[in-house]
């Protein structure tokens, strides 16, 4: 498994040393971006593997995403599951415990409109 990290973090590095480095709405370059991801990725004690199984016990249903990121100063999975009635629910898990923190429906409306 850390095999499988250590790869994904050369190709993410190589990826962005051989594209342009272009800045995003929020002001951060593709660099920051990578480097952010990179960090977390290694700050979190629950891996993709671990949060996609928790999510599943959930909320049943087709995941569709999953995203590491600080959410108020917290490092926490977004797993999104499309369910049998067609809603997209989000399941938040903390990255460092693995316990669920939310879960919510999707507000599809407010998505769009961004």
């Amino acid at each position: 498994m850390k095999l499988l990290g250590g790869a994904a973090t050369v190709l993410c590095v190589t990826a962005v040393l051989i594209s342009p480095a272009w800045s995003d709405d929020k002001g951060k370059s593709k660099m920051d971006e990578v480097k952010e991801a990179v960090e977390n990725a290694a700050a979190a004690k629950v891996t993709i593997h671990e949060a996609l199984k928790t999510a599943a016990g959930k909320v049943s249903g087709k995941v569709i995403e999953a995203e590491l990121e600080k959410k108020a100063g917290r490092l926490v999975w977004e797993v999104e599951v499309v369910t049998g009635q067609n809603k997209v629910m989000e399941v938040i898990i903390d990255a460092d415990s693995g316990t669920v923190v939310n879960v919510s429906e999707e507000d599809l409306k407010h998505e769009r409109k961004q």
